[in-house]
Formats: structure tokens, C-alpha cells, sequence
């Protein structure tokens, strides 16, 4: 099988590097975002690198691990890149919880940044 196509080298790289800031230091997230880009946590809305930056900076736990099952990426017609991710994340409290989180990446100024993302914990109510 040959090289996987750009759009999911892309995607991969950025997921990877997303998780390792998410998990070390979320303060850093500062610089995969720009003033235009919206975040969906859970319902809420938020819209701009300091506002998104704040959200994560201040979720309710220290430590968190994310384990990645399965990702997805897709080109689009603008050039774009749109990826979905699913996965496990433990918190301090060691509780294993799947979520989903969809990103859109833009080719900003020669740089990929994330202008639209979705999260979603895999809760259910059977």
C-alpha cells in the first residue's frame, strides 16, 4: 500500500500534536487557533482563541490521557481539512470515558489551524 494521501498526513500529524498539548499543556493550545475559530464543548458555545484557550485552560481536573481508537480525515472542496476523532480520555479521578471530537482545519498563513471544533463525551442513557 502506498504514502497516505496529504489531507490525512496532515490530520494525523495535527491530531497527534493537539493531544500532546491537551495532555501536558493546555495553555498552549493558544497557537493551533485564530480569532475567528469556534469551539462546541458539550453544548456550549465558544468563539475565539481566548475564549477557547480559557475554556480548556480551566476544565475541572489536573491530569488528563487521551487514547486515541480510530480518526478519520477528509479533504474539502476549500481546501480544508475536516477530521474525526474517537477515543478514551482518563481524568484524575481515573474514570475511563469515550468521547468524540471533530476538527476543521484551515491552512492559515501557511500554518494549519483549527477554525471549527466539536466535542462530545460518549455518554448514553439506556
Amino acid at each position: 500500500m502506498g504514502e497516505k494521501p496529504i489531507w490525512e498526513q496532515i490530520g494525523s500529524s495535527f491530531v497527534q500534536h493537539y493531544y500532546q498539548l491537551f495532555d501536558t499543556d493546555r495553555t498552549q493550545l493558544g497557537a493551533i487557533y485564530i480569532d475567528a475559530s469556534c469551539l462546541t464543548w458539550e453544548g456550549q458555545q465558544f468563539q475565539g482563541k481566548a475564549a477557547i484557550v480559557e475554556k480548556l485552560s480551566t476544565l475541572p481536573f489536573l491530569k488528563i490521557a487521551h487514547s486515541i481508537t480510530a480518526q478519520d480525515h477528509q479533504p474539502t472542496p476549500d481546501s480544508c481539512i475536516m477530521s474525526m476523532v474517537v477515543g478514551q480520555l482518563k481524568a484524575d479521578d481515573d474514570q475511563v470515558l469515550g468521547f468524540q471530537y471533530m476538527f476543521l482545519l484551515n491552512n492559515y498563513r501557511n500554518s494549519w489551524v483549527c477554525t471549527n471544533k466539536f466535542f462530545r463525551l460518549a455518554l448514553h442513557n439506556l
